[in-house]
């Protein structure tokens, strides 16, 4: 059997947008062909696995059944990708495909309950009944393709389709303008996150505003890179229903089993709680929160059960502090480290939002500030920073690093390479001052500042130009007024010549 490669399936899952270019949005047929190859693998494992199981017990069909019962997952008779694809000419297309991922749900209900509630592949935003029923013909038709045979005794490694969802959602967040930041962080930056916060073995790991998980997948990655073991938990929440879908089937995809993904708005209702209506805490907090959210929850904010806004209440039309004070709640008081992404006015806006950075910093919680390049996030070109903060820390510095300049440019979106990435943690980790481009602040030089905490105030970037050399310039303008003269004399010659000059 032919190897096939990540590049390969990437290609040919992409491909299977063609269907709906010109006729739906991006945004919203992005869930139709996620949850397409979530179907498609499905139902590639559940045969693959079957089939084995038939060649290997030819004349025991009770064995198989009781094999097959054993699996990781369910899927019901007729509810398979190969069931839908078989009838795809016949009207009804919409109907038949809800009905197999209802059929999917109640069949593996504690790990895929309420997934595809937000889904409707019946749904009028896919034109009248005969338009739709021809799109959905033509994907059944596209997913059906030996490129995108995703049998585990053809493909490999599960990650393989972990890894073409990944690459799904990444495309789809550059072609889907701002909302792409509801649903993702630019896998380099994910990548900074999790070394920022070097995620350990046994760790809890939670991101308020997950997203598609990909950024707290990349925290549990390196635990098993480091170890070759998944001895850590995963949790999340996410306010967008169809979102926290992605996430609960791109954790799936990539076999995380032991996590807990809720649906909801973490600031007005954070559902991670202990048993006694607590916050839960955790090792690692990252997050990509929405920038500057202005409904955030601030009428309730004065009366918040968890007192996260102790501290002080966020302006009314911002919620970025909201989300860093929320955070800091749900930190292990021994272990507790987070990593958040910011718009660079979190470090110098005035009012309740200083007041809260100058509680957080004489509290000794803030441990880096490090700002990044422009044009790194999908929807937006303004440049971001990443915050630090760390429940024990080993002395009361704040660490600056101006990583603003050091990018690979692209026609529309830059990007970090693994060189950036490797300097901006080498510099976290040694804590030191290096010209232009890291400062270790005290706490009393930042109160000097007014606890402003904008990273040229810490970082001299300012390049000295060359000093001039009057002198030089003074004969280089000499030399050119002779040159210009003798110019002027000859073209009065040519002009005489030609009966021009008196």
């Amino acid at each position: 059997m032919t190897p096939i490669t990540q590049s390969e399936i990437n290609k040919a899952a992409w491909g299977a947008c063609d269907t709906f270019r010109g006729v739906v949005d991006p945004s919203i047929y992005k869930d139709y062909v996620l949850t397409m190859l979530f179907l498609k693998y499905l139902s590639d494992v559940w045969q693959d696995h079957l089939t084995r199981y038939q060649a290997e017990h030819p004349d025991a069909p009770d064995l198989v059944d009781a094999m097959m019962q054993q699996e990781a997952f369910k899927l019901p008779q007729g509810a398979s990708f190969a069931a839908l694809h078989k009838r795809r000419h016949e009207s009804g297309n919409g109907e038949r495909i809800d009905t197999a991922l209802h059929a999917i749900e109640e069949a593996n209900i504690a790990k895929l309950r309420d997934v595809f509630q937000d889904i409707s592949f019946n749904s009028n935003k896919l034109g009248d009944e005969e338009q739709k029923n021809d799109i959905l013909r033509h994907l059944l038709e596209d997913f059906a393709k030996p490129a995108l045979d995703l049998r585990p005794s053809r493909v490999g490694q599960l990650d393989i389709i972990g890894g073409a969802y990944e690459y799904l959602i990444s495309r789809f967040a550059a072609t889907a303008g701002k909302k792409a930041g509801e649903f993702y962080t630019p896998a380099e930056v994910s990548t900074l996150m999790a070394r920022l916060v070097d995620p350990q073995e046994g760790d809890d790991i939670c991101d308020p505003t997950c997203g598609s998980a990909s950024l707290l997948m990349k925290c549990g990655r390196l635990i098993r890179e480091r170890t070759g073991r998944k001895q850590y938990a995963l949790f999340g929440q996410e306010a967008i229903g169809s979102t926290w879908a992605l996430a609960k089937m791109n954790l799936f995809l990539h076999g995380e089993e032991n996590h807990q993904i809720e649906w909801g708005d973490t600031i007005r209702n954070p559902k991670l709680r202990t048993k006694d209506d607590l916050l839960r805490h955790f090792d690692v907090v990252v997050a990509n929160p929405p920038f500057s959210l202005e409904k955030w929850g601030h009428e309730n904010a004065d009366t918040d059960k968890f007192a996260r806004f102790r501290r002080g209440v966020p302006p009314k039309t911002k919620g970025d502090y909201a989300f860093i004070l929320h955070m800091i709640e749900t930190l292990k008081p021994g272990t507790g480290r987070m990593a958040v992404v910011v718009p660079h006015g979190v470090l110098f806006r005035g009012s309740s939002e200083g007041k809260i950075r100058q509680k957080l910093i004489e509290e000794n919680l803030l441990d880096a500030v490090i700002g990044l390049p422009e044009k790194l996030f999908f929807g937006t070109g303004i440049p971001a920073a990443v915050l630090v903060f760390r429940k024990r820390k080993a002395d009361d510095t704040v660490l600056f690093i101006d990583a603003s300049r050091e990018f690979v440019a692209g026609t529309n979106q830059n990007a970090l390479d693994e060189t950036h990435l490797t300097k901006i943690v080498g510099a976290y980790q040694a804590r030191n001052t290096v010209d232009k481009y890291a400062y270790r602040a005290s706490r009393e030089e930042i109160a000097e500042n007014d606890f402003n905490l904008n990273i040229p105030r810490y970082v001299d970037t300012f390049e000295e130009e060359d000093e001039i050399d009057l002198m030089a310039v003074r004969e280089e303008r000499t030399k050119l007024k002779a040159d210009l003269a003798e110019l002027e004399t000859r073209m009065e010659g040519y002009l005489r010549e030609l009966g021009y000059g008196s």
